[in-house]
């Protein structure tokens, strides 16, 4: 296992000096927290877990995960600190560290940050791994990216955007208060925002995907047998087909219109805010709803 550790500040010499007035300027300023800052670098060389699969929990910062074709786990921790004074700034970057060990055949991954109310500490994350490795990465304050991955993958940011690229199998994603993103994905998805927009883009296989406060955008290149649901509660539904389909269709809208661009398909019927029937042959179920917005199929 390998563990590089680097980290700057002003304090140390290596940031710029200052003339009469800035330093002026910071002596008024010196001692209110935040106001000197600190970053550094941390990197850590894993092997892969028993049990091929990663947790990954990041409380305060960017989290990424790339998915390679090689045979160990790179952390790179890019640290930023801020506190009273510059030597504060620069103990807290060194204090930062990559926390991880393997329980149970299972590799969890996270950061230690010390606590106290005068200093702030942020750390991105960039994991890169094997892309067969089954992975479980969450955020309690940042964004979350994964792409490249050939394994199922859990994605979850509690205030922040989720993106999700260039990944094969069964797929969890959620997001609060921020979008939710998932392009050129296969396998089964779940995606859910509980206060943004959801876009999926060039999916192939199940969706199920909510939102409570936002639209939905889906464009699917092939309908698994499992269907695809999206609801929304407030906001619309654009839904993307690929040009020849067999499905059962049930779409609601409470306050709003539908507009079916396949609506001279001889098994669709419609009626005031509900559109039923099958296109082509039938088969998986296509089921839409929104309480106040536009449905759109296309």
């Amino acid at each position: 296992m390998g563990n590089h550790d680097h980290g700057k500040s002003e304090a140390q010499g290596e940031g710029p000096t200052h003339g009469p007035i800035e330093g002026f300027i910071r002596s008024l300023v010196s001692g209110i927290p935040w106001s000197e800052s600190a970053d550094g670098e941390q990197i850590l060389n894993l092997p892969i877990p028993a049990n091929k699969l990663v947790q990954v929990h990041n409380g305060n910062g960017r989290t990424s995960i790339i998915g390679e074709e090689r045979d160990d786990i790179e952390v790179t921790a890019t640290k930023q600190a801020r506190a009273e004074c510059p030597n504060a700034a620069s103990e807290l970057v060194g204090s930062m560290n990559i926390v991880a060990d393997e329980v149970n055949g299972a590799l969890e991954i996270g950061i230690e940050i010390p606590r106290k109310w005068n200093r702030y500490g942020r750390v991105a994350l960039a994991i890169r791994m094997p892309n067969s490795i089954q992975t479980e990465v969450s955020s309690s304050n940042g964004k979350v990216n994964v792409c490249g991955m050939r394994a199922n993958v859990q994605a979850r940011s509690g205030n922040g955007s989720v993106s999700i690229r260039d990944v094969v199998g069964d797929l969890v994603v959620s997001a609060a208060n921020a979008k939710v993103c998932c392009k050129h994905t296969c396998g089964k998805l779940s995606a859910r925002s509980s206060n943004g927009n959801v876009e999926l883009h060039d999916h192939s296989g199940a969706i199920d995907a909510m939102t409570s406060n936002g639209s939905i955008r889906a464009s699917v290149a092939q309908i698994d047998q499992e269907g695809v649901t999206l609801s929304t509660s407030n906001g619309r539904i654009m839904l993307d087909l690929p040009e020849t389909v067999d499905a059962e269709v049930d779409v609601r809208v409470d306050n709003g219109v539908i507009r079916n661009d396949r609506s001279e398909d001889p098994g669709i019927t419609e009626s005031a805010g509900r559109v039923r029937g099958k296109f082509g042959e039938g088969g998986p179920l296509i089921k839409l709803r929104t309480s106040n917005g536009t449905i759109s199929i296309h």
